[in-house]
């Protein structure tokens, strides 16, 4: 009877919290976790998708992982972790005859925090190897400029937003027709010594503005 009771009363003690994505991404809820302890949350990943953010039908095939690093007064708060294009999304995009071309690189933002990004492109028809070289270099370039200029927030929202391919697809179509560009994957892999919050920038960007 006494372990019954042990059982029901700590089930009892937990509570549920509102896991909101980043300010830029809205802060919209993403996810309700039932918790006992708020220090235990720290470092818990939701999956949800752009389309659940956004409402644009065309952005479903794009997954989001957000990784809780705060919760306070019934709220954890998140960074972006990763995110990626869906198996089946990254499938349709092949075409016959066309050469696709990928690039893994590893850059740090402004702010300090390092991330993986995975970009491919698709040509329109066969690329040879001085044409993959210089879009892969054009890839790097367009990448590394942005994560100089730029904080981890504001790097997530051109990246997921497509910002960024946006700018490697209008000079890689230079080199050669280009039908897709896209960043298919990223993944946060380290963060500062002292955790810079995405909130905190924009904050401190819009006192100054």
């Amino acid at each position: 009877m006494s372990k019954a009771r042990k059982v029901k009363d700590k089930w009892h003690a937990k509570k549920w919290i509102s896991v909101l994505a980043p300010q830029y991404f809205g802060e919209l809820e993403v996810a309700s976790i039932l918790y006992e302890d708020p220090q235990r949350l720290i470092g818990r990943v939701v999956e949800t998708t752009l389309y659940d953010i956004t409402g644009d039908i065309t952005h479903q095939s794009t997954k989001l992982y957000f990784m809780v690093v705060g919760a306070e007064g019934g709220k954890a708060k998140t960074i972006l972790k990763k995110h990626e294009y869906s198996t089946d999304y990254l499938r349709s995009l092949v075409r016959r005859g066309s050469s696709r071309i990928d690039g893994i690189f590893t850059v740090s933002s402004k702010d300090g925090y390092v991330a993986r990004y995975s970009i491919v492109a698709f040509a329109k028809g066969r690329a040879n190897s001085s044409q993959a070289k210089a879009i892969r270099a054009t890839m790097r370039e367009v990448l590394e400029e942005r994560a100089r200029s730029l904080d981890y927030s504001q790097l997530c929202h051109e990246v997921v937003l497509g910002k960024v391919a946006s700018d490697i697809y209008n000079k890689a179509k230079k080199i050669i027709p280009i039908r897709h560009v896209g960043v298919r994957k990223s993944k946060l892999l380290a963060m500062p010594t002292r955790p810079f919050l995405p909130e905190e920038g924009m904050k401190a960007e819009a006192k100054t503005a």
